[in-house]
């Protein structure tokens, strides 16, 4: 295997600009990601000696960070999306303190996890799929290094394990907030069969009873038309303030026009973070003045254009949690002491972080809270109605 090194970048974007205002991340020199077992990402390495035998080499100088994701396989553009991202924030931050290896997950994720611990890798970002996590968190655990997963599923969490990905629960409770702090008191849910369904239930019950709200009809679907006209139909006739359909935009799509036709044509639409990559919700009249939180896509819009201009395609838009996972190991990696275990208590500091999808903090249960904004939907796209706090606090 070959190591890439790529020059410091005289001219940091806006995005490094986001790491020394938020961060004080920015330090001199640079290292690209090194793709474990594949040819290395752009640009091709410079002059400076490789390893040999497929070796990494012995550090001295920079901590060794592991990024697992799926490189190969059925979701192997997601994984790659995520492993450029991360090549970028490195290149972004000049991380002169930290060396950052991919490790493809697709083959066995605890197979690559042991090739990271034994590469001496003392923090893992990564894996992506929940079950992915379940089989390489112990593995981690009793090697002592943490794993920051890429999952939103909270049940993997815990015990040296943390959870970067967007959380339904908390996109639920912030609109459910929005909206009573707004005059609705009545809410009625469309939740989809499955664990997804189920968890999104239990958190809108929560939310609307905390808000001072009442939970007036939930109804389930199995997301085929049928279903779900079906369960609109059995929501009450003008019974009800607003709707919270927590599914996909397309989803939504075919759901807002039945809502406002059986008896929620007043009704307040609102969605979860699911919603924010569905660009052509506005092109429905009957989803006009929904609402959905989300994290903001600000500098994200900054990432995917870096991003299609070095790797001349689109980027996903999760492919945002692997720059914010490198941000966040460069920013501890400044007061990390070289051969030292990972720090984890730095990952619950209670001022949390700052990334492409604004300020998080990892809770006791290793979930990462997130700052979330309100988006409006209307003909000309997204606004946001409310913005997301730029720290925790305010």
């Amino acid at each position: 295997m070959a190591e890439a090194y790529a020059a410091p970048q005289p001219r940091p974007w806006g995005l490094a600009r986001l790491a020394g205002l938020a961060m004080a991340l920015l330090i001199a020199g640079c290292s690209t990601v090194v793709p474990r077992g594949q040819p290395p990402a752009p640009p091709p390495p410079t002059t400076q000696p490789g390893p040999v035998d497929n070796q990494l080499p012995t550090d001295t100088e920079r901590h060794r960070i592991a990024v697992l994701v799926p490189t190969t396989g059925s979701v192997a553009a997601v994984g790659q999306s995520i492993a450029n991202a991360a090549n970028l924030a490195v290149l972004d931050t000049g991380g002169q303190r930290i060396r950052v290896t991919v490790y493809d997950t697709a083959p066995g994720a605890a197979a690559a996890a042991q090739r990271a611990l034994a590469d001496g890798n003392k923090l893992i970002l990564g894996p992506l799929l929940a079950d992915d996590v379940r089989a390489v968190a112990p593995l981690a655990q009793r090697a002592g290094v943490p794993l920051i997963s890429f999952s939103n599923d909270v049940s993997v969490a815990g015990r040296g394990t943390f959870i970067m990905g967007y959380n339904p629960v908390q996109s639920i409770d912030r609109v459910v907030r929005y909206a009573r702090a707004r005059g609705v008191v009545r809410f009625a849910g469309l939740m989809p069969a499955g664990t997804y369904g189920q968890r999104a239930a239990t958190a809108m019950i929560r939310s609307v009873e905390s808000a001072g709200g009442q939970v007036v009809a939930m109804q389930n679907f199995d997301r085929s038309r049928t279903s779900l006209a079906t369960a609109i139909g059995k929501l009450p006739k003008n019974g009800y303030d607003a709707v919270l359909i927590a599914d996909s935009g397309r989803i939504a799509l075919q759901a807002a026009p039945l809502v406002r036709k059986e008896g929620g044509a007043d009704a307040r639409i609102l969605g979860t973070e699911l919603w924010n990559t569905e660009t052509n919700l506005g092109t429905s009249p009957a989803m006009a003045g929904a609402w959905f939180a989300s994290v903001s896509d600000g500098l994200y819009n900054q990432l995917a254009g870096k991003y299609r201009s070095r790797y001349a395609a689109a980027p996903y838009r999760i492919a945002s949690l692997g720059y914010d996972g490198v941000l966040l190991a460069t920013r501890i990696a400044q007061d990390w002491r070289i051969g030292t275990a990972f720090p984890v208590q730095k990952l619950t500091d209670t001022g949390g972080f700052a990334g492409i999808d604004g300020a998080f903090r990892f809770g006791r249960d290793g979930v990462a809270e997130r700052a979330l904004e309100v988006k409006q939907i209307g003909t000309g796209g997204f606004t946001v109605a409310s913005p997301a706090p730029a720290r925790f606090g305010e």
